[in-house]
């Protein structure tokens, strides 16, 4: 049975958001969004809904909101040669069991890769968060997070979750490498200059192994995180969770790379959360001193890796609007490298090559 579908033109915002993130609003009309409109309408049992994109993601998953009357709805396409919808379904119902607020799996085509799940709204906590909001609305995700942490104890998290391993730590760094230095910028690195990196590289990755390991979201930021009535936040994209480094969401969240805070408010939000976590039983070590630099480590490892993504998804997947977000992720990094001795040969890289986000 085909779903007879009132496809929503785009407002004159919504298309500037679109081309901002290179997506081409032509993709509703591919054979896989044939394919999930009639199983849409198979699942749901009738044949008038409408349907519009619901969130521009930075990955090969579509999601489209389904309206029914009062009723709304999220459908994802998840292309299987592309990961698929195995590791959503399963860490859902896990996240949900803890009591975090993320989207129910309704239906379920695991084959196909098309998801029918609850919708959350369209409240990002990126367009919420200001002065009046901020200590609100993070207090709220750090309650969660402290949540979701806490929770690594009560299963069997390495058998759960992937491991953040050495491997994939070094892999994201040469993203940089690779896509921003090389690929965007056009460098031709001389041995020195990549003999900085790797000899950069290793210490991010010996710190970061040397954390606490709990359960990790991996982009735990305001692009992900929905201002919901009750139980605020909910949270979405988790699907590539792993367990890893205590720190990682934390600076996924304080040090996001679509807004910045000043460091010294940043510090003491770390500070409360070591606090916090301690007393929740989370594995953060008594001195808050080396959290703190655990903290700005892991948040090198991050931007770094963030930035190759930001250019990659430009050249490759024709989404050019991170570009955008390039100063103040790699602004972390010339700030954090300033205040730490075996960073200080990166940091006196980033100028010579005359990379943005130096103050």
């Amino acid at each position: 049975m085909m779903a007879s579908i009132k496809l929503h033109t785009m407002s004159a915002s919504s298309r500037r958001f679109h081309a901002q993130t290179g997506i081409n609003y032509q993709i509703l009309l591919d054979k896989r969004f044939e394919a999930l409109k009639e199983w849409t309408g198979r699942v749901l049992g009738t044949v008038k809904f409408d349907v519009r994109p619901a969130s521009a993601d930075a990955s090969f998953r579509r999601y489209f909101r389904i309206t029914l009357g009062q009723r709304s709805l999220i459908v994802m396409d998840a292309p299987p040669d592309k990961g698929g919808v195995h590791a959503y379904v399963t860490i859902s119902r896990r996240f949900h069991d803890l009591g975090l607020n993320v989207p129910q799996v309704l239906e379920a085509d695991l084959e196909r890769g098309f998801l029918l799940i609850q919708d959350l709204g369209e409240q990002l906590y990126l367009a919420h968060l200001n002065e009046q909001t901020v200590e609100r609305l993070y207090g709220d995700a750090l309650g969660s997070l402290i949540v979701l942490q806490a929770g690594t104890a009560t299963g069997t998290a390495d058998q759960f979750l992937p491991d953040y391993d050495e491997g994939l730590l070094t892999h994201e760094m040469e993203l940089f490498r690779e896509w921003y230095l090389t690929r965007h910028l056009g460098l031709r690195l001389s041995a020195a200059q990549n003999r900085v990196l790797d000899e950069v590289f290793a210490p991010l990755v010996t710190s970061a192994l040397s954390q606490p390991r709990v359960w990790v979201h991996r982009d735990y930021h305001s692009r992900n995180l929905m201002v919901t009535r009750p139980n605020n936040p909910g949270i979405l994209d988790f699907q590539d969770a792993v367990v890893g480094p205590v720190t990682y969401d934390l600076v996924s969240l304080l040090r996001d790379c679509y807004i910045a805070w000043p460091r010294a408010r940043v510090e003491d939000w770390v500070k409360g959360f070591h606090e916090l976590a301690l007393q929740s039983g989370i594995p953060v070590g008594e001195n808050d001193s080396l959290f703190q630099r655990w903290f700005d480590l892991m948040g090198v490892q991050r931007h770094l890796k963030a930035t190759g993504i930001f250019a990659r998804l430009n050249h490759r997947d024709g989404k050019p609007g991170y570009l955008n977000d390039i100063p103040r992720t790699l602004g972390y990094v010339h700030e954090v490298s300033a205040r730490y001795p075996e960073l200080h040969a990166l940091r006196a890289l980033l100028h010579e090559l005359k990379l943005p986000g130096a103050a």
